[in-house]
């Protein structure tokens, strides 16, 4: 560790690599001696490690934030709380998936959030963090074939269930987005924009959303020239376009309109995928 004798002695690049990049703890009185050091690099490397601490301090805050819920009941003696949610519910092809996670108290992964404010590299990593932390965790999907004969909510709520079924560890309380899941005797509670609002929402809105992206990239192979690895099946120009020129394939939904257009009017995909 760094002392202030030792600040003065080491080179600005050996302080950035140290501080900054790896991120070694500076001492208060090292943290003096680099805000009086003479070398302007030195000083620009204590602005630089002030910056990460502030922002440690604004994530710390964030997360905490997204843990009221989770607090309260871990408060009142409620150990495994299952974030429930969904992700594909508006897309024009392919399942509804859901997610159930349990999160440990001490569990907070850095970044987490609503699926949909990530990009894709940050879904992948948070994923993996959530997939290896987890008390539990578990996935439920249901089929294109579900979505037509049910509704596309009711076929969402069916995936919850059975993402919850599916949990290795039984939850003792549900915190789901924006609804309640039916058949399930655990008390729940729905909360709307829950996957902004929970840390264990969001931590079931990621591993959804990256469980259903990776089946949509498995379609692209089966069913080529949709282009699902690009649009996950939503209704994105290119997607309707193929629509168009190729009719609807096996895990199109039928009764979103876009699709039905097609099979009025399109050309039969494979004599109806016979």
């Amino acid at each position: 560790m760094l002392t202030p004798e030792a600040i003065a002695r080491c080179p600005v690049a050996d302080l950035r690599r140290r501080l900054v990049d790896e991120g070694e703890p500076l001492p208060d009185a090292a943290a003096e001696a680099l805000s009086a050091d003479p070398r302007a690099g030195a000083r620009a490397v204590l602005a630089a490690v002030e910056r990460r601490r502030a922002a440690n301090r604004a994530e710390g805050q964030r997360l905490r934030a997204l843990l009221a819920f989770e607090t309260a009941l871990w408060e009142r003696g409620v150990a495994r709380i299952a974030g429930v949610d969904e992700a594909g519910v508006g897309t024009l092809a392919g399942p509804v998936v859901a997610a159930a996670a349990i999160l440990p108290r001490e569990l907070r992964p850095r970044g987490l959030d609503d699926s949909k404010q990530l990009d894709a590299r940050a879904r992948e990593r948070l994923c993996a963090e959530v997939k290896a932390g987890a008390v539990a965790w578990a996935v439920g999907s249901a089929t294109a074939e579900e979505v037509d004969a049910l509704n596309v909510y009711q076929a969402g709520l069916l995936a919850m269930r059975r993402a919850v079924e599916a949990l290795a560890v039984p939850p003792e309380h549900l915190l789901v987005d924006a609804r309640r899941v039916p058949g399930v005797a655990v008390p729940q509670q729905g909360i709307v924009k829950g996957d902004a609002k929970s840390l264990s929402i969001a931590a079931a809105s990621v591993v959804a959303k990256v469980t259903r992206d990776a089946l949509m990239l498995d379609a692209e192979g089966k069913y080529p020239g949709y282009g699902f690895a690009r649009h996950k099946g939503y209704g994105a120009p290119e997607h309707l376009d193929a629509l168009r020129r190729l009719g609807p394939c096996e895990i199109h939904r039928r009764t979103f309109a876009p699709v039905r257009e097609a099979l009025d009017g399109g050309p039969r995909q494979r004599e109806l995928f016979g």
